[in-house]
């Protein structure tokens, strides 16, 4: 049997990794500025990740969600204390596909609408909802285009207002910051009058936080730079720091019945360690603070290089815009500097995603690093 042939590869083939270094099967090191799309928040093998999911292993790795998990409760607990986010309650399921199609299925649920408002150039997952969500024509099936989803520009006040006047909309969904789409977020303007308008016609807000929140944007969730409360936000990537997991935060306004959601694999005892690990580092090591200093010092680096265009993004979820598609680039960065960096739907944008515990002299050695091959 061979592997279904979907993803186009490097060249490299990783066998270890701590912090931002990854060794290949060669015994060549790289340095990653990527995190394999922004999951790797507290660098790779973190020994306080590593010990968590060891002693867990030790415990119980596995039971279904039929009997009682404490570390569901401890985790929902932590998530709430740490992100200010107390009035909400936890659902926990495997990625970030599965944790907005049941965001959108709560919204319908809730409001008993079929339709969804989503924007250009969004991305929220390859399941059945939230792939007709994903502004990207290539990976709809025609059976995922049975969903009615009506796709607007950020900044769009008036379409917004249209739509929802309709009465026909259960949730808007949007990105805090959008990562494959290319960095772009909405103005805290158009977010205030986004939860104006949601409100006044009976709307859900769902903030898709998969991969800007756990603090990359320098606050624990990028939609808390505007101001708003959504009504759902969607949670994946960096919270497991490479385990897979997923989660749905749903306002406590939204009433639970038993039988609404479920999952098999969701909230499992290895998961909420890994997502525990996380929290831990994040708040003992600062990394929230880092991330917005690091975000600053590397606009700072940037500045310098005259080739950059624009500066895209927040905290450590970042990107250089450029007057020429990036795809040679990024291979020159890891074929000749050894380095991982990402790409998006803006193919002038080098996407740059690391461990929010990296270092100003990581920041330094990735400038000079890129000077070098735009010479």
């Amino acid at each position: 049997m061979k592997l279904f042939d979907v993803y186009p590869l490097y060249d490299v083939t990783p066998v270890s990794a701590k912090g931002i270094e990854v060794m290949d099967d060669k015994g060549q090191k790289y340095l990653d500025f990527y995190g394999g799309h922004a999951v790797i928040s507290i660098g790779h093998s973190h020994p306080h990740y590593v010990n968590r999911l060891k002693d867990q292993l030790d415990k119980i790795g596995f039971y279904s969600n039929s009997i009682k998990n404490p570390l569901q409760t401890e985790l929902a607990s932590k998530i709430g204390e740490l992100s200010n986010c107390g009035d909400y309650n936890l659902f926990m399921c495997n990625s970030g596909a599965e944790a907005n199609e049941n965001a959108l299925k709560m919204a319908s649920f809730h409001t008993g609408k079929p339709k969804v408002i989503a924007f250009n150039n969004g991305f929220h997952g390859r399941t059945s909802a939230a792939v007709a969500t994903t502004d990207n024509p290539k990976i709809n099936a025609p059976i995922n285009k049975q969903q009615e989803v009506t796709f607007l520009a950020f900044e769009d006040f008036e379409g917004l207002e249209k739509a929802l006047q309709t009465g026909a909309y259960c949730a808007v969904i949007l990105e805090a910051i959008q990562g494959v789409g290319g960095l772009d977020e909405p103005s805290t303007g158009f977010y205030q009058f986004l939860q104006e308008k949601c409100n006044q016609y009976n709307t859900l807000i769902i903030a898709d936080e998969v991969q800007s929140g756990f603090g990359r944007s320098g606050t624990f969730f990028a939609f808390q730079h505007h101001g708003i409360t959504p009504d759902i936000i969607s949670i994946a990537k960096g919270m497991g720091n490479g385990f897979p997991v997923g989660g749905v935060l749903i306002h406590e306004t939204i009433e639970a019945s038993y039988g609404l959601l479920g999952t098999t694999f969701g909230g499992n005892h290895l998961a909420c360690a890994a997502t525990m690990a996380v929290l831990e580092v994040l708040e003992q090591e600062n990394l929230m603070e880092n991330a917005t200093l690091l975000g600053a010092y590397f606009l700072q680096k940037a500045k310098a290089i005259p080739q950059v265009k624009k500066v895209k993004g927040r905290g450590l979820m970042l990107g250089l815009e450029f007057d020429f598609a990036v795809s040679d680039l990024r291979k020159k960065l890891i074929h000749n500097q050894y380095m991982f960096t990402g790409g998006s739907a803006n193919k002038n944008l080098l996407r740059f995603l690391p461990a929010l515990n990296i270092t100003k002299d990581h920041i330094d050695v990735f400038f000079e690093a890129l000077k070098a091959e735009l010479v």
